[in-house]
């Protein structure tokens, strides 16, 4: 499918129009590429509200999951939607919206067509929910134009339940202007837009969250709000031609226009001006596009302008503010960054609920729970430049929970008790470790500032130049076997067997597991470790890819055939303990 999304991406950034991509979404490559896609989801294992999971689609025949799919697309109505609750660290709930496995599986359907056309209309500094970037680079930008730009006014809005009080008719004009104008499509996005939601009724605005398309829609509806913002100051057009983006900022200084800039990740967005009059006239501005334009409300209490040089703004978990430095010329203005408030308190809280988890049964995974913990504040907020003294604080708070729950059970330890992983990971911090069931706790404070760099905008998954730079440190087989490999699907097996030879075809880099060498188109063979009769496992970790010769010797049991066909393979030693060990998997003796 990529040559396809190339394609639309192409299409897309020449401003052309869409009108039959519902033939694209139904093929049958499209529907395969959707379950992989799924099935890697670890939320393909909850079921919505019939009670089906990846796991009641994975044994059927491929030809039954494209007829099923091809048939909604055909009529589609959505089925109702499971609505959970899941608990926010502050004693709050989220509600989520979870479709049915099959449901999920259309919106990939839909999804994977839409995003290139989406992402190349999308403005560049929107950061969430979006392929190849993160909340980091999100931050990276914002510090940006503090630090070169000098922009010291930021205005902070937040908009009232954005994903519960999108309007849909508005929505469906914006992808209509969008250049989708495929009205089936249209009034399947409607439909689905609308669909139950159990012991709730119908949605009569919102995007579900948990729904597959919901974050692309959740983007195409502020994509408008970033352009305008942008065509404020940023791409604002000039009749007069200008040699550089720097004599362009100049000239617009001498205007009456706002010097402004937009950071946004999903509907958590920043503008930052040069002055604090312009901040206080694109805060009314934006206040009244939301409202006018997207029918958006935003809160009072939590929208302001804020003069970083005085106060601090928060951003995704991190409390920024322009700190002086002073140079031998003047004083300049650089970020500086902490974790927030609200971003200690959570933190804290997860650690004493994994302490707690220690405390009532101490075992190995609970141990290691903690750790991963621990280590996911770290690998989140290393990118705050004062780190160290934050997590330092978080450890003097959870110090106590740790002394009192975990006195008698805990002994002092050792580097040489960590974890290869854990000993590469916090070698050379000075701390007292402890450890429990033999292994150590990761040290809270040990963790140094990461600098986040900027997204650079030539990467994209809809390119060649942009695909380069995202694998050029990957090791990858030849296209043209992959693409036969592919094409050599078994039809009347399980969808699970025909995804899972593929993934382990690629995983071997197209060689047998055996002999090492290169396999052609027409003498590998996936086999079944534990046979398959037997057990009636498709699974990754029961396959490999072998030889034909290899595959025919594991299974062979007349013993002149076998000393005819390893007089022709020759093999080592350690290639016949391999043969022999898959051999015994299938109850045959060894060689």
């Amino acid at each position: 499918m990529q040559k396809q999304f190339d394609i639309l991406y192409a299409r897309s950034v020449n401003g052309q129009n869409f009108y039959d991509l519902i033939d694209l979404m139904q093929s049958s490559e499209n529907i395969q590429l959707a379950y992989r896609n799924i099935k890697k989801n670890t939320g393909s294992k909850t079921a919505g509200f019939d009670g089906q999971t990846i796991e009641d689609i994975k044994h059927l025949q491929i030809s039954k999951v494209v007829s099923t799919i091809q048939k909604m697309f055909t009529h589609y109505r959505p089925q109702a939607v499971r609505r959970v609750y899941i608990p926010k660290a502050n004693g709050k709930t989220r509600p989520l919206g979870i479709p049915t496995i099959w449901d999920r599986l259309f919106q990939q359907c839909i999804l994977q067509v839409l995003e290139p056309i989406c992402e190349a209309r999308f403005y560049k500094h929107s950061y969430g929910f979006r392929p190849n970037r993160s909340t980091h680079h999100a931050k990276a930008r914002f510090e940006t134009l503090i630090n070169r730009a000098c922009l010291y006014h930021c205005v902070d809005v937040d908009i009232k339940g954005f994903f519960d009080n999108v309007n849909h008719a508005k929505l469906l004009k914006q992808m209509w202007t969008m250049g989708i104008r495929d009205k089936a499509l249209l009034t399947i996005i409607s439909r689905l837009l609308k669909a139950e939601i159990v012991a709730e009724g119908y949605s009569t605005r919102g995007t579900p969250q948990g729904g597959i398309l919901s974050p692309l829609l959740s983007n195409i509806v502020l994509n408008e709000l970033d352009w305008w913002v942008s065509n404020q100051w940023e791409n604002f057009e000039t009749k007069r031609t200008y040699k550089n983006k720097m004599s362009k900022n100049q000239a617009l200084k001498k205007s009456n226009l706002k010097h402004c800039y937009i950071v946004r990740y999903a509907d958590d967005f920043k503008i930052l001006c040069r002055t604090r009059s312009q901040a206080i006239r694109i805060f009314r501005a934006v206040k009244d596009f939301l409202s006018t334009r997207l029918q958006l409300e935003i809160s009072d209490e939590k929208s302001k302008v804020v003069n970083l040089k005085k106060n601090s703004s928060e951003f995704l978990g991190f409390r920024i503010k322009a700190h002086p430095k002073k140079t031998a010329k003047r004083t300049l203005y650089v970020a500086r960054s902490h974790m927030t408030k609200k971003a200690l308190k959570n933190a804290q809280i997860k650690l004493k609920k994994a302490i707690i988890a220690i405390q009532k049964h101490q075992s190995l995974e609970n141990v290691w729970r903690f750790n991963t913990v621990v280590m996911g504040i770290q690998n989140y907020y290393a990118a705050a430049s004062h780190i160290t003294d934050d997590l330092i604080e978080l450890s003097h708070r959870i110090q106590r929970a740790l002394h009192n729950r975990l006195k008698g059970i805990r002994k002092e330890a050792t580097l040489q008790d960590f974890t290869k992983s854990l000993l590469k990971r916090y070698n050379g911090y000075e701390c007292k470790i402890y450890r429990i069931k033999d292994m150590a706790l990761a040290p809270i404070h040990a963790q140094r500032c990461r600098i986040n760099l900027n997204f650079s905008q030539t990467i994209c998954n809809y390119t060649t130049e942009g695909r380069n730079k995202i694998h050029h440190s990957l090791k990858a087989i030849n296209k043209q076997t992959l693409n036969t490999v592919m094409k050599q699907y078994i039809p009347q097996r399980s969808f699970e067997y025909n995804d899972n030879r593929i993934s382990r075809f690629i995983a071997q880099y197209g060689k047998c597991a055996v002999t090492g060498v290169e396999l052609n188109f027409d003498d590998w063979h996936c086999h079944h470790k534990t046979p398959y009769y037997f057990s009636q496992d498709d699974s990754y970790g029961n396959l490999i890819i072998v030889n034909e010769s290899i595959h025919r010797l594991i299974h062979l049991k007349d013993h002149d055939k076998i000393k005819v066909l390893m007089k022709v393979l020759q093999l080592d030693k350690k290639q016949l303990n391999k043969v022999n060990e898959l051999r015994e998997q299938c109850l045959n003796e060894a060689i």
